[in-house]
């Protein structure tokens, strides 16, 4: 087993607890199926929302799924002028075999940070 490290984000129409709970929960299950992740696999996770985001801590929905084991945080990013707005990100730490490939997750709006990986699409 080899320590890995999962990207992804998802973008929300507006700053409502719910959107952004929703968002985070599609997400989070998203990445977990796109790489077989389960909840005992995981090490932590980090969340950041853009400084518009701020109705909910994206861990809330994490917790809900059941990753009640897992040590979350959440955190801004930082406010570059003219980046994408109403985003939510997260870094996934988790343990998998040394042959795993890693599939970053980006969703909705989100898939024009990375268009460079094919899993963003």
């Amino acid at each position: 087993m080899r320590l890995f490290a999962l990207r992804g984000a998802i973008t929300v129409e507006d700053n409502d607890a719910e959107q952004i709970l929703s968002a985070t929960d599609e997400l989070m299950r998203e990445l977990m199926s796109r790489n077989a992740v389960t909840a005992e696999a995981m090490v932590s996770c980090l969340f950041t929302n853009t400084d518009d985001l701020d109705a909910q801590f994206p861990a809330v929905a994490a917790r809900r799924m059941g990753l009640s084991r897992v040590p979350l945080m959440c955190a801004r990013e930082v406010p570059v002028p003219g980046s994408l707005p109403l985003v939510i990100r997260v870094m996934v730490h988790y343990y998998a075999p040394e042959d795993h490939e890693p599939s970053h997750v980006y969703l909705r709006g989100a898939r024009v940070l990375r268009t460079d990986l094919e899993s963003a699409q």
